[in-house]
């Protein structure tokens, strides 16, 4: 009796063993990650700005004062940490930091509401299911929409007026980020019970599928189109290397987006084109060994090309998600581009990189902005991965 006692302690040791095990990564990581970020939280409630990167001298750069398309990725981060942790001190920091911006809910001259509003106040309504948050989900969506256009079928991206990309000479240019800004829509819909979001979100998911992809899953950064007609003007690059290369946060983009077009849809042709762009991905012969991307699949200087730490984010994120959804398929490539991230190579030492997580991600290359920094978005989508990993056991 003792014996078969003796063995029964044991074997219940090893399985306590066994499951500590298997959450010592993520737990490990995030709690680092919210050691971190707590000096970054201190300093950016203290100075009531929202961290953006770093400048050459190591300094903070914050956001805009103006419009910033990255101003939700912070109070994002400080929701997913207090989500974590449940400590109020994150759930203080992002209410503090999302006020910053709330008055962008009702801007119609730009796309990118979903990154701004979905990642901070959806953050806040599925955390808290405070329907005040609730209600600037739907303010934004509704500005987002006045930019959909029936001829094309699309959201607008840039407006062409008093800015650089009104010297392109564009005419209705879409890029492929703004797939991204659909999340909103699609939840906005499923809160509401109103069908009109989901199905411009659906038509601009459609139409980008049509035009912005070539027959190897890859992706063209920008599409421009004739507003009146519809019609393909042409296909190029902002920030990728040349038009016809594969600029790798749009790939990223790209896959996390139509993952969650079928999360939302359940449309097998979404989750059939997710791994379609997943398969251009981690099977193109520049995809590096630890799986986090070179800042363009066709940058002339690999191997010696900048990595891009926030395309590895991102394309973790989605990769985790799209496994939830193909029997873990491709979950072994996401924890090895998550464990990528956490070595000394993307993952600042204490107290260094400006506060942030990660190091070594590129903003925007061709136009030397932001090259080799941390970005407030490579830790969003970081920190989302690790909470998913950490769902998931691992």
């Amino acid at each position: 009796m003792k014996i078969t006692i003796s063995k029964a302690i044991i074997l219940s040791l090893v399985l306590i063993v066994t499951a500590c095990k298997t959450t010592e990564f993520s737990e490990i990581t995030l709690k680092e990650s919210e050691q971190q970020l707590n000096f970054l939280r201190t300093i950016s409630i203290k100075e009531n700005k929202i961290p953006r990167t770093i400048e050459k001298d190591g300094s903070i750069r914050w956001v805009l004062d103006s419009y910033d398309w990255t101003k939700g990725f912070w109070p994002g981060v400080c929701w997913m940490q207090y989500e974590n942790t449940l400590d109020p001190k994150w759930k203080e920091a992002a209410e503090s930091n999302q006020k910053i911006f709330l008055a962008d809910k009702d801007l119609t001259s730009d796309h990118d509401l979903g990154f701004l509003f979905n990642n901070s106040y959806g953050k806040a309504y599925k955390i808290t299911k405070d329907p005040k948050y609730k209600q600037v989900l739907i303010d934004a969506s509704n500005s987002l929409i006045t930019r959909f256009n029936k001829n094309v079928g699309c959201i607008q991206s840039w407006d062409l007026k008093d800015n650089w990309q009104s010297k392109k000479g564009w005419s209705f240019p879409v890029i492929i980020d703004n797939m991204m800004n659909l999340e909103m829509l699609f939840e906005v819909s499923k809160l509401t019970g109103d069908k009109k979001y989901m199905e411009i979100a659906i038509t601009h998911a459609n139409t980008t599928m049509k035009n912005h992809f070539r027959p190897d899953g890859s992706s063209y950064h920008v599409v421009d189109y004739n507003p009146q007609t519809g019609n393909v003007i042409s296909k190029i690059t902002a920030q990728g290397y040349a038009d016809e290369s594969a600029w790798a946060r749009g790939q990223a983009w790209g896959l996390y987006s139509f993952t969650m077009c079928y999360r939302y849809t359940k449309d097998k042709k979404y989750l059939d084109f997710a791994e379609k762009i997943a398969k251009f991905i981690l099977n193109n012969p520049n995809y590096p060994k630890d799986g986090v991307p070179y800042w363009d699949f066709n940058a002339p200087n690999i191997p010696n090309a900048p990595r891009d730490a926030s395309s590895g984010a991102i394309l973790a994120s989605g990769l985790i998600e799209l496994s939830s959804y193909t029997n873990d398929k491709y979950l072994k490539q996401a924890i090895h581009i998550v464990k990528s991230l956490a070595s000394d190579d993307y993952t600042a030492k204490f107290g260094e990189n400006g506060y942030f997580v990660l190091k070594n991600s590129v903003g925007s290359l061709p136009m030397g902005n932001e090259v080799s920094v941390p970005l407030n978005y490579a830790d969003y989508y970081y920190i989302e991965a690790l909470l998913e990993l950490k769902k998931r056991g691992i």
